[in-house]
């Protein structure tokens, strides 16, 4: 049943307990972060080493993330008042999906002829080597979309929930919370498993998030041990103008979506500081993907629509991917000499639309995005990537956030749409006090 604005005459919530700041999570992941930057800068080799702490937490993040999804979202539609109500959901957001992901790649179009951060940069084709992004092209002339349609049928119904990949994830889940809708009574013991389930799941949640502040403190560490800061330095002008339109986009586009909707987006990215610093210290967003379905849901945010919405928006809202492929793509042309005409920017635009489509919130995605659009737009040589290979993990973290808080944001609208946003829940979230733990992690 979708979730309804609190009654007035409801008990009052019991005010939740301050942790203490060394327990806080959000205080531990930014000290990991630090010190593993320190660490990285003094000690490279060391750094680079202790890759494996972040690796080893992104792996057990992902092991429980397919469960979870496939619980929410089954719960979640067996839990509607009818199927109706799944195909309205659904629509709305891919609605939304396209209208504001494809903003934000005109976005990024607009501030490349703009600013031209690789304008005078007089880079000879020939001489860049292409072995070097041989393998992102290599994945990306993989993405066809009828072989990304084909992908998301899993080979069995256990194999979805184990071979890693978000999509299958949630069609299996559709598919099975639409069953139990339609056996109805019968049903109840599944989605009463289901429920207890969800719980325990989330408790684990809990559990591994403990291990947040190692697995950052080892994934920075290698970041600025492997590639250095002094990386940055030589492309500063596209790194600082990706990451400058990136917050423009999201505190004046998303801002106004966010106003418009009733809510602060401020008071949003507050909210969920901690795990937007965990998707900083790890440069992916799925790592906090579990924990951000939970705090949507505990903000007010029909479980249904948390469970369709955010998952699926890890495939097809990605505002910070989309800016960077046409800021890169552009900025590549501008470094390389080449020319590129309104209509072939706009050929790039279009398949910059599809090729972005798909692409899962992890590590690696934007590049090879980046390259598929580059592939079918041949007057952009795919070799100029290597102008930016070295650049790209500063870059992927950035895509992470706006991603990360995009689909945020995407939720809490379509949830409002839906009429399934507890406003007293949503308003009690944003204005909680920094150091309060929700009850969930006390």
């Amino acid at each position: 049943m979708m979730r309804s604005v609190i009654e007035a005459e409801a008990p009052a919530p019991v005010p939740a307990q301050r942790l203490p700041l060394y327990r806080s999570l959000y205080a531990q992941v930014i000290a990991a972060i630090l010190f593993g930057g320190l660490l990285g800068h003094f000690s490279p080799d060391v750094g680079v080493a202790l890759k494996p702490l972040g690796d080893a937490f992104i792996a057990l993040v992902k092991m429980i993330i397919a469960p979870v999804i496939f619980i929410t979202v089954a719960s979640g539609i067996a839990g509607m008042s009818s199927l109706k109500a799944l195909r309205s959901v659904a629509f709305k957001a891919f609605g939304y999906f396209i209208v504001v992901s494809s903003f934000a790649l005109v976005v990024g179009m607009v501030v490349a002829n703009v600013v031209q951060p690789g304008a005078g940069m007089g880079i000879d084709p020939t001489t860049l080597d292409p072995g070097a992004v041989a393998s992102y092209a290599s994945k990306a002339h993989e993405q066809t979309i009828v072989g990304f349609l084909m992908n998301i049928i899993p080979t069995t119904f256990m194999s979805a929930l184990t071979g890693g990949d978000i999509l299958p994830v949630l069609f299996v889940a559709i598919l099975f919370g639409i069953s139990i809708s339609l056996v109805g009574a019968p049903a109840a013991p599944v989605v009463t498993l289901l429920e207890s389930a969800s719980e325990v799941f989330f408790r684990l949640v809990g559990v591994l998030m403990k291990a947040a502040p190692l697995g950052a403190f080892g994934a920075f560490a290698f970041t600025i041990g492997k590639y250095g800061i002094d990386v940055i330095a030589n492309l500063a002008k596209l790194v600082a103008t990706f990451y400058l339109t990136s917050a423009l986009f999201v505190l004046l586009v998303l801002g106004a979506i966010a106003r418009l909707n009733g809510f602060s987006i401020l008071r949003l990215i507050s909210y969920l500081r901690a795990e937007l610093l965990l998707v900083l210290g790890t440069s992916s967003s799925e790592s906090a993907l579990p924990n951000l379905m939970k705090k949507l849901e505990t903000a007010g945010c029909g479980k249904a629509v948390v469970g369709l919405v955010v998952p699926t928006g890890y495939s097809f809202n990605l505002d910070g991917t989309n800016i960077y492929m046409t800021l890169a793509a552009l900025f590549i042309a501008q470094a390389t000499g080449v020319d590129l005409s309104i209509g072939e920017q706009l050929l790039l635009l279009l398949v910059a639309a599809l090729s972005s489509k798909g692409a899962a919130g992890v590590t690696g995605a934007g590049f090879i995005t980046l390259a598929a659009t580059l592939a079918v737009t041949p007057s952009v040589p795919v070799a100029g990537m290597t102008l930016i290979l070295g650049i790209d993990r500063f870059m992927s973290e950035c895509r992470a956030l706006t991603n990360f808080i995009g689909n945020a944001v995407a939720t809490i609208v379509v949830s409002r749409w839906e009429g399934a946003l507890d406003r007293q829940a949503l308003e009690t979230a944003l204005n909680s006090p920094a150091g309060i733990a929700p009850p969930e992690q006390q």
